[in-house]
């Protein structure tokens, strides 16, 4: 069995198996089993594959028609250029969300304060800004599990983070953070149903789901927010495709310059809006 070989076995079990990209997900499983990158097959696909090869990858191929994700397989996903460790404790970090890191960088200054990342998972947005801004960055979450995953990520990438375990900000005591960005579960609860079968399965649902309608953790957060953020400080969510209006919605009684940016298919994906401060009193 040499290396072409077993990826024309595993490309058309994938295929069979109706796994999207079988060739692309052969090729990251084959190389995870032999420990080596997708450019050594092609310089090596006459070499036989040692016996310890075949059977890691038979594993990875079982584990992957299955259901479970490429990612939680060789334990590893690459995010804004860097590669990131995960686990079935975080969310698998998607290219999309890197476009809410984008919209924090741009709202940062040259000297910039405090960023906390409210529910940070494998702790990608958290420690990209802290690589790419210098900012003073904390990341929280509920889950001690996925706090463990991003300060590994952050010890591996040399970040400087603090991460914290609490729901959304409630252990947050500053009042002049200067930015707040998340990634907050959006997915209907009624839409279970519907979710894909490896993303229901696998991903933790806390990160998941946000109640019946998809909204609650925006709710909380909006009020979190303008308790812990300076004036003229920001808010930066990843939304839900069709869920704009509807955080737009919720803003734009108490908050300024409420936007809306697009992905690169030119759908809604990240809401940012700005808090003025207490001018009228109260919270959202």
């Amino acid at each position: 069995m040499t290396v072409r070989t077993a990826l024309l076995q595993g490309t058309q079990l994938l295929e069979e198996g109706r796994v999207s990209a079988p060739r692309l997900t052969a090729e990251v499983l084959l190389s995870h089993a032999i420990r080596c990158d997708r450019s050594w097959l092609y310089a090596h696909d006459n070499e036989e594959l040692r016996e310890v090869w075949w059977i890691h990858f038979g594993r990875y191929l079982h584990e992957r028609l299955q259901g479970k994700p490429t990612q939680y397989i060789t334990k590893r996903q690459e995010f804004y250029g860097r590669e990131f460790l995960v686990s079935p404790a975080v969310l698998i970090p998607r290219p999309e969300t890197e476009h809410a890191v984008e919209s924090a960088l741009r709202r940062l200054p040259e000297s910039p304060g405090t960023v906390v990342d409210v529910g940070t998972g494998s702790g990608a947005i958290a420690i990209t800004i802290a690589l790419e801004s210098g900012a003073r960055v904390q990341a929280t979450d509920l889950s001690a599990e996925a706090l463990a995953v991003a300060a590994s990520n952050a010890r591996k990438l040399g970040a400087s983070v603090g991460f914290v375990q609490c729901d959304l900000l409630s252990a947050v005591r500053d009042s002049s953070v200067q930015l707040v960005v998340s990634n907050p579960p959006y997915i209907p609860e009624d839409d279970k149903s519907v979710t894909q079968r490896e993303v229901l399965e696998f991903e933790p649902h806390l990160a998941l789901f946000g109640g019946p309608d998809g909204m609650e953790i925006f709710r909380r957060l909006a009020v979190e927010a303008a308790r812990v953020l300076r004036p003229g400080g920001w808010l930066i969510m990843e939304v839900a495709y069709n869920a704009d209006r509807r955080v737009r919605d919720l803003l734009e009684p108490k908050w300024t310059n409420v936007q809306v940016e697009t992905d690169l298919a030119g759908l809604p994906r990240v809401v940012s809006a700005q808090w003025p401060g207490p001018i009228g009193g109260g919270t959202p």
